[in-house]
């Protein structure tokens, strides 16, 4: 293990050093309207991974002035995302990609890197329900709803039904509340996109007040470079009939959105999205924008409205030529995963209305982003103000990763959990007494 270990930091040092160092100081390309530098392009990406190590004895991520911080649960097996049930049960996903063979040395590299990064493990393929019956912040139940699904990720409870977006398929499930186990039978819903290699397995999912479900599908490459046939149906926002069992295209050109929520002053749908990567440290920013019907956010040939990408093809077949402008920018490489609107929260005037959102942390950019949920403040349902910090400290002085946030959501006494899937916990934050 510790050889394994020595190697990949090798390979990571000799390639970072290649690529150059790239720009020190804080990231780039934060707030509605971004200035962008101009893209850079290299033979070998910049690698800075962070080695998972977990959370030593008695330490936990650092909550922002006003906030405290506590473990719900722990001892998970990759916790990736949250949903809370009316009743304040809480679901949790825990999950990981499917294996699959490496397609080349560049994939098997990145397969070796993303394993020191803590993504390596096999996939546990569950939706584990946790319960805090006496209301300390701690949850003293845990069960197993529903195993032997296929890299679960999204949740949505509407009515009855629990619907669960796996990887290759959205399903459905009776729920009884209170159950603390579904045995019955899954229905499928609809078939999603996960042909191979399946790079963004995630699939995001709401239910929205119109009655219908949202699923965020990502991308199949980085930048298209797999060829266009293999990205049907992907990098988009797919809109669900579940009575009729039938979807389309309701947005597309999101190379890997994941978050998704309704505004609730506005009634918006909104999404988080991971942008391209092998621009640059500076480029391209992630982000979070609404997400109005047939909206086309130009992936792959364009990126930030008119911007082409210089590695693709602009005289393609079925190129777009113009693009819809993200709203606001998150900063480049944070990979923003979980979102979630502060409608319930208890976290005092500051956090009272916005979003919440969990950055899963860079692995190809010096200096590192991300690594920390942070809240966007909004006014009259629209982004105002810098983002600010939730909870830091994921990564040690050292540079290492204690933890990764993913998920986040408001839990029903107004907390704050955040699934961190390399600390392998459930974190509560709330208001400090």
């Amino acid at each position: 293990m510790l050889a394994t270990h020595r190697a990949l930091c090798a390979i990571t040092l000799l390639l970072t050093a290649c690529s150059g160092a790239g720009r020190e100081g804080g990231p780039m390309g934060v707030g509605p309207d971004p200035t962008l530098p101009e893209p850079r392009t290299s033979l070998v990406p910049t690698l800075n991974i962070a080695p998972a190590t977990g959370w030593p004895e008695g330490t936990a991520p650092t909550p922002a002035e006003g906030l405290t911080v506590q473990a719900f649960a722990t001892g998970l097996d990759h916790p990736r995302w949250l949903h809370v049930l009316p009743n304040g049960d809480v679901l949790v996903a825990e999950s990981n990609k499917q294996p699959a063979a490496p397609s080349g040395l560049r994939s098997l590299v990145e397969e070796q890197l993303m394993a020191a990064a803590g993504a390596g493990s096999p996939s546990a393929d569950r939706i584990t329900l946790l319960r805090d019956a006496d209301h300390d912040g701690i949850a003293e139940t845990r069960t197993i709803l529903r195993d032997g699904l296929t890299s679960p990720f999204g949740m949505a409870l509407v009515g009855d039904t629990l619907y669960v977006a796996d990887t290759d398929a959205l399903l459905a499930f009776p729920y009884t509340e209170g159950a603390t186990r579904i045995d019955a039978p899954a229905t499928q819903v609809v078939a999603l996109p996960s042909g191979p290699p399946n790079r963004h397995w995630t699939k995001g999912l709401t239910a929205g007040p119109d009655g219908l479900l949202y699923v965020s599908i990502g991308s199949n490459s980085d930048h298209g470079e797999g060829g266009m046939a293999a990205e049907a149906g992907r990098a988009a926002i797919w809109q669900v009939d579940p009575a009729a069992a039938s979807a389309r295209p309701f947005a597309t050109g999101l190379r890997n959105p994941v978050g998704l929520g309704f505004e609730p002053d506005s009634g918006a749908l909104w999404v988080v999205v991971n942008e391209r990567d092998e621009l640059g440290d500076d480029l391209v920013p992630d982000y979070l924008t609404s997400v109005p019907d047939g909206a086309n956010f130009g992936w792959p040939w364009l990126y930030y409205g008119t911007r082409p990408d210089p590695r693709v093809d602009q005289d393609a077949p079925g190129r777009v030529t113009s693009a819809r402008m993200p709203d606001y920018a998150l900063g480049s490489h944070v990979a923003p995963l979980g979102l979630s609107f502060a409608q319930g929260a208890r976290l005092g005037p500051r956090f009272a209305q916005g979003a919440f959102i969990g950055e899963h942390g860079s692995w190809n950019r010096r200096p590192a982003s991300g690594y920390a949920v942070v809240f966007v403040p909004f006014v009259d349902g629209r982004p105002a103000g810098h983002p600010v910090d939730v909870l830091t400290g994921f990564r040690s002085p050292q540079g290492d990763a204690r933890g990764r946030p993913v998920g986040v959501a408001v839990a029903a006494d107004g907390a704050l959990l955040v699934a961190d899937d390399v600390g392998n916990t459930i974190w509560r934050v709330t208001a400090a007494k």
